[in-house]
């Protein structure tokens, strides 16, 4: 599949709305993100309305809620509106509490369409990646950065796996759920390194 002018109009488009917005804690430009998940959604598949979907998937969230939404319709039709909303857990600021946002999104999955099950899971393989290498960097201040904190934040990625899994399982949502075992794996490690006594430390290594 060849991408048209569309795409590149998208990418135009997403780069102006999320100009003055970066990453979390790393200040990396968003439109990082916004690529990653593009690619990594046509990687797996992706039409073009769903890789335009996947460069504008924050859009209505972050950009402007139903104002925003509109002007993507306008630009680039229904189809990509569709996905882009699905993808969103919210289109109104103040933004709902965040526990409430996340167990409504969870909720959503089991009966949201293939396309934006897709995008979905492009962007929390994206995030899940993003998290792990952080975690490597930073250790456990990487929580301080997100409102639900170490404990949300595991809680609801896990969840995600196992929402995403019930909605239709893939390669993309094993590479997902291999992702977030990592971070598990790491994070639960660390917690255990930091239970052992001193002396235990001392007599592995001497």
């Amino acid at each position: 599949m060849l991408l048209s002018e569309r795409f590149t109009e998208a990418l135009t488009f997403a780069t102006r709305l999320h100009a003055q917005q970066v990453r979390k804690g790393s200040g990396v430009p968003y439109v990082a993100h916004l690529l990653g998940v593009a690619s990594i959604a046509l990687e797996y598949g992706a039409s073009e309305d769903e890789a335009i979907a996947a460069l504008l998937h924050d859009a209505i969230e972050d950009q402007g809620g139903i104002p925003t939404r509109e002007e993507i319709r306008r630009r680039f039709g229904d189809a990509v509106t569709a996905i882009v909303e699905g993808c969103s857990d919210s289109q109104t600021l103040p933004k709902p509490p965040w526990r409430d946002r996340k167990e409504r999104y969870l909720a959503h999955l089991k009966t949201a369409s293939a396309s934006v099950l897709l995008v979905t899971s492009a962007d929390k393989l994206y995030n899940a990646r993003s998290l792990l290498k952080d975690y490597h960097l930073v250790g456990e201040d990487l929580w301080q950065r997100f409102a639900g904190g170490k404990d949300g934040t595991l809680w609801y990625y896990g969840a995600l796996v196992k929402a995403l899994r019930e909605a239709g399982s893939s390669a993309l949502v094993e590479e997902f759920a291999a992702v977030v075992g990592q971070l598990q794996s790491c994070v639960f490690a660390a917690a255990r390194a930091e239970d052992v006594p001193p002396i235990a430390y001392n007599k592995e290594k001497y």
